[in-house]
């Protein structure tokens, strides 16, 4: 449906799960203060209102995070029960950070577990009904709408087919408008109802029978500028107009109109745009960053302490990469290679395993501390300055050379279009161990579905991964 009606329901949905997170709550509660357990359980009323009160916050708002509310209409099983335990997984996780280091006092872990599975139950509960209700909420929300489609065309009938799709959601189509008297009737066998033919200079007339309260246009390209006259019509009469940009067929990317000045600009964007989340993900990044230097920095000392004293050369290794949409910037890391590893590269080249981003298992250029400091990650820790300066993100696609990104084909380019990281998808699916095309292929699965919900995630992946030393080379 339309993104405004979409807001309404994410806001609707995201109450109801307010509310029986709130009831989850407070039924656990009850059940522990029933059982005979040795230990009394009991929560002052202001930690129970304020933890409650948290918990209700951290269940909706992780759910619309995670897009839970963009797909309550889903009628898998598998997808209700999978987003249900996302969203309660990553909220405990918070809820328990909250009581550890916020209210610092102790809650009963049967309450805890009681409380996680009754909230999930709820909402799987909840998720499973909504998709028969969940049609008469948004009509009942949004009221009938009345719509007409400027166009006759092969154009004009898919989008009818589409549109009729929201009937049971309170949109009406009134019928097609001709844009000229001659062009040929549309074939509406494939619709579900047949519509009468309106001619578009007979618009006003039309308004006056009946209530208007959108004009669809499916025209072809080239005849817009014929009907600008109507446009500014349904502008000065306050008309709602759509227009359907699908003379763009194979362009898969988020449309969204802007204005620049007076000039209004049609907006394709292949990778994620919203300033708001973007900036708190930065936020995000600078927080982790800093903790991460502060935390790690005596072991940042003794690492680079190691690395000077086991073989000649500087402790950090300085390269020229690319970063967001091709920005070069200076990447760092502790050198786990000898000083002229770069220059005796072609003597080891015929060993790599792929042609595009060198791997070569084993390489005999590593110093004697190198294989385990990229066994463990450990050589990618400088890259925290990185993120600092703003060069990288904690979670992104990894910063390629240049040699690299001359190699790429066009599909694979996109990947510069979100700021690099230290570890992505590919580094939960098998780090090293992953060919060239599936490692693409896995950073344009991480832009297309990115979230705030996602990078969480696979920070906490990434984690055991790195300290198994698991799929490193």
């Amino acid at each position: 449906m339309f993104r405004s009606q979409q807001r309404k329901t994410k806001i609707l949905f995201g109450l109801s799960d307010f509310l029986l997170t709130g009831l989850a709550f407070w039924i656990s509660y009850r059940f522990r203060q029933s059982l005979p357990l040795a230990n009394v359980f009991f929560l002052v009323p202001d930690v129970f209102l304020l933890l409650g009160c948290f918990c209700s916050l951290a269940w909706a708002t992780t759910g619309y995070w995670l897009n839970v509310y963009t797909r309550l209409d889903a009628v898998r099983p598998a997808t209700i029960l999978g987003e249900a335990l996302r969203q309660v997984a990553s909220s405990a996780l918070a809820m328990v950070v909250f009581i550890v280091f916020g209210l610092q006092v102790k809650v009963s872990r049967p309450f805890l577990a009681t409380f996680m599975v009754l909230s999930w139950l709820f909402l799987v509960l909840f998720r499973f009904i909504a998709s028969s209700f969940l049609p008469h909420v948004r009509r009942a929300f949004g009221g009938e709408r009345y719509v007409l489609i400027a166009g006759l065309g092969p154009r004009a009938v898919h989008l009818a087919q589409n549109l009729e799709t929201f009937h049971d959601q309170g949109l009406r189509i009134l019928g097609f408008l001709a844009p000229t008297p001659d062009l040929p009737l549309p074939d509406q066998s494939s619709l579900a109802r047949t519509y009468p033919i309106l001619p578009l200079d007979g618009l006003r007339d039309t308004l006056t029978r009946h209530p208007i309260d959108e004009i669809h246009f499916a025209v072809e390209s080239s005849d817009l500028p014929s009907l600008e006259e109507v446009f500014l019509w349904c502008d000065e009469e306050g008309v709602c107009t759509r227009l359907a940009v699908d003379f763009f067929p194979h362009v898969n990317s988020e449309v969204a109109l802007e204005r620049i000045g007076g000039t209004p600009m049609l907006t394709f964007t292949a990778a994620p745009d919203d300033e708001l989340l973007l900036f708190a993900k930065r936020l995000v990044d600078v927080a982790l960053a800093c903790a991460g230097l502060i935390l790690l920095g005596p072991l940042l000392l003794l690492v680079a302490l190691a690395v000077k004293l086991t073989s000649p050369g500087p402790a950090i290794f300085r390269q020229r990469r690319c970063g967001l949409n091709g920005r070069l910037f200076t990447f760092y890391k502790f050198r786990s290679m000898v000083v002229d590893a770069e220059q005796r590269f072609h003597e080891v080249a015929h060993l790599s395993q792929r042609e595009i981003a060198t791997k070569i298992p084993n390489d005999p250029r590593l110093t004697p501390i190198g294989k385990w400091l990229r066994r463990f990650s450990i050589d990618e820790l400088p890259q925290l300055v990185n993120v600092l300066r703003g060069d990288m993100s904690i979670v992104g696609p990894r910063p390629a050379l240049p040699s690299e990104v001359k190699q790429y084909q066009g599909w694979q380019r996109r990947r510069l279009r979100m700021r690099p990281g230290l570890t992505c998808l590919w580094a939960v699916g098998g780090r090293d161990t992953v060919d060239f095309e599936t490692w693409m292929r896995l950073d344009l699965q991480y832009i297309d579905n990115w979230s705030l919900g996602l990078d969480a995630r696979i920070i906490l992946l990434t984690i055991p991964e790195v300290l198994s030393g698991r799929g490193a080379s």
